[in-house]
């Protein structure tokens, strides 16, 4: 059964990007067939993967808004993961998609064509609660949310929270909390272990076992082109990124055999 897993936080520099794309890679070099959807017009999940955002005749836009075929945007990354690419066209999506009918569904209508190709579905989204991300949430079985264990991080979890309720009341009334992803972690830091044991004692399961620390390889690793993983593998941010996906991928393959799915 295919997943789509939408990876949001309205606020800025937590690191989902960084998961995005790590996450789809991991998943993938583990087995899976992966595709990641770069759905914020900076390009940078599609920069991250090795793809030019900037040489890309067609990209998301197309697909998206002007229906052109997947196999005409698709791209496949180093990490043998598929990536529709995004850049600054998309910024024109947002204002085509309020003149749509059902605007707030399209993605979720073109993900219909493709979703049983993949076992995991990434959706990359911007730092903005805005109609793409909407778009996101509508298509997505699950929102997987990094965080940094700071003080304004639960201020903006809240309005995150209250965001995934109103997408519930509107026509996505099975979104889950894949679970809060603890990034940039820094043991050292007493503020940093005082918000992580706030999340544990109020979200408990919903937060994720694997943390992801703060590592020079991984913050170089986009530079290159590469996820981590393809970057230095044996980097701590890798390893964590690979525990990651491994958790998910047992917390599903359970979920799926008590089901009888």
């Amino acid at each position: 059964m295919s997943r789509v897993i939408a990876v949001a936080n309205q606020k800025g520099g937590v690191g989902k990007t960084t998961t995005s794309v790590n996450l789809a890679a991991s998943l993938s070099v583990a087995g899976s067939r992966v595709l990641l959807i770069d759905l914020d017009p900076q390009g940078n999940a599609t920069m991250g993967s090795g793809i030019d955002k900037n040489s890309q005749e067609l990209n998301i836009y197309e697909w998206l808004i002007e229906g052109v075929e997947l196999s005409e945007v698709l791209k496949t990354c180093a990490g043998d993961f598929d990536l529709i690419p995004a850049n600054t066209d998309l910024t024109a999506a947002e204002v085509e998609l309020l003149s749509v009918s059902n605007r707030e569904r399209r993605l979720r209508e073109r993900l219909n064509e493709c979703r049983e190709n993949y076992d995991f579905i990434v959706i990359d989204c911007p730092p903005s609660l805005n109609i793409l991300t909407l778009n996101a949430l509508i298509a997505a079985d699950s929102v997987l949310i990094p965080m940094q264990c700071e003080y304004y991080a639960l201020e903006g979890l809240s309005a995150l929270l209250e965001t995934i309720d109103t997408v519930r009341e509107r026509g996505n009334p099975s979104l889950e909390i894949e679970g809060l992803l603890r990034t940039m972690y820094d043991p050292r830091n007493g503020l940093t272990r005082d918000v992580s044991r706030q999340l544990l004692k109020f979200f408990g399961d919903q937060v994720f076992r694997t943390v992801i620390p703060r590592n020079v390889r991984l913050a170089e690793a986009p530079s290159h082109g590469l996820p981590a993983i393809l970057y230095d593998r044996q980097s701590r941010g890798a390893v964590a990124y690979m525990a990651l996906a491994g958790e998910l991928t047992r917390k599903h393959t359970e979920l799926e055999v008590g089901t009888g799915e």
